[in-house]
């Protein structure tokens, strides 16, 4: 039995999820904390997503920035539940992804785990995804691995979706490897939308999409892209999916009211989720959904009409808030990575075979 800490920073940069588990023969959620990111770190972030002037400096400034606000949170969370850093084995730091291009072989996350180790005083684990494409894997998504211990015990023929900025599926049946890939984008585009429209950073419930009309050939235009068409393994990032790609369509085709946009960009992310599915495990008998999808009225209504025959539920179906998975995933990478059990999945990957995934930075 040991104390673990996950912190996890998302493509949808809104901020910090810092989850306090208990690893027994499972992992137990005990606390967790949300720091919103500070407005001038998020566009710094965002600015690193793209090539510009002076990138490692302003990486290297923005990646203690990132620690610092991490280990406030994490101050905060053992604080508030009477614990002890040294009580804690480890952090497991997602760090925030800032490139992600496994078809040229790398993949960047940024958070400085040395400098969070120093100012927490608990080791850290961290860089998750290099080991796993330097063995000619996607380096993500690394989340199936936990779903399946997670959830696994449930007996069915399982769906795990996390619609964060990007979507991910995880695919579970007995006497079967776990399977999983990346859908394409979950919030990433919904979100960029209606804050460049509206000045709002998400579209709360899917209201704003609900109230808008389908485009049909606009959401043939964005299916038609390459990365739907494949199978997993695969990945992706905003290198793919970003404004400029949207633009690129918007502008061969005839003018679309804004919430229309919105209302066809929802459509997008629930046809490519189911889509893939389909395709990918047949007869599914549940979709659990996590991430901030899942708080997405209008999103999980769609998903639940493209699936007549699944029960599509949030995790807090059974017990798990969605809000916290991915943080608690890391947590149990980073208990993986001391423990020497292989994390990766080649399943879902591709990568040559299993790995220990993450580095150390010891307190």
């Amino acid at each position: 039995m040991a104390y673990y800490l996950g912190v996890m920073s998302g493509t949808s940069l809104d901020g910090l999820d810092i989850a306090l588990i208990e690893q027994r023969e499972q992992p137990h959620l005990l606390a967790t904390h949300y720091i919103p990111m500070p407005a001038d770190l998020r566009q710094d972030l965002l600015a690193l997503c793209a090539s510009g002037p002076d990138e490692i400096a302003r990486a290297a400034l923005a990646e203690n920035r990132w620690a610092s606000l991490a280990a406030q949170g994490i101050h905060h969370l053992l604080t508030n539940h009477g614990l002890a850093a040294d009580a804690v084995r480890a952090i497991g730091s997602h760090g925030q992804t800032i490139r992600h291009e496994p078809a040229r072989g790398f993949t960047v996350q940024i958070g400085n785990p040395a400098l969070l180790a120093e100012l927490t005083g608990i080791s850290v684990v961290a860089d998750f995804r290099r080991r796993d494409v330097a063995a000619g894997g996607q380096g993500a998504p690394l989340v199936p691995a936990f779903h399946e211990a997670l959830f696994g015990h449930l007996g069915q023929r399982l769906a795990i979706l996390n619609v964060g900025g990007f979507s991910n599926l995880s695919l579970i049946e007995r006497h079967r490897p776990v399977h999983g890939f990346d859908c394409g984008p979950g919030n990433v585009l919904l979100d960029a939308w209606i804050e460049r429209k509206r000045g709002q950073v998400y579209d709360a419930d899917g209201a704003w999409a609900a109230s808008g009309s389908v485009q049909a050939p606009l959401l043939s235009a964005l299916l038609s892209d390459p990365f739907f068409a494949g199978s997993g393994p695969k990945s992706t990032g905003r290198e793919v999916f970003n404004l400029t790609w949207l633009d690129a369509h918007l502008t061969r085709l005839p003018c679309y009211r804004d919430e229309d946009v919105q209302a066809t960009l929802l459509e997008l992310t629930a046809r490519s989720i189911v889509e893939s599915l389909c395709q990918a495990q047949r007869d599914t008998e549940a979709l659990l959904v996590c991430g901030g999808g899942a708080r997405n009225g209008a999103l999980m209504n769609r998903l639940g009409q493209l699936l007549p025959t699944a029960k599509v539920a949030s995790t807090a179906a059974h017990g798990i808030d969605p809000d916290w998975v991915e943080a608690m995933a890391f947590a149990w990478l980073a208990h993986c990575c001391l423990e020497g059990v292989p994390a990766n999945r080649p399943s879902v990957t591709a990568a040559k075979g299993l790995r220990v995934l993450g580095a150390i930075y010891p307190a």
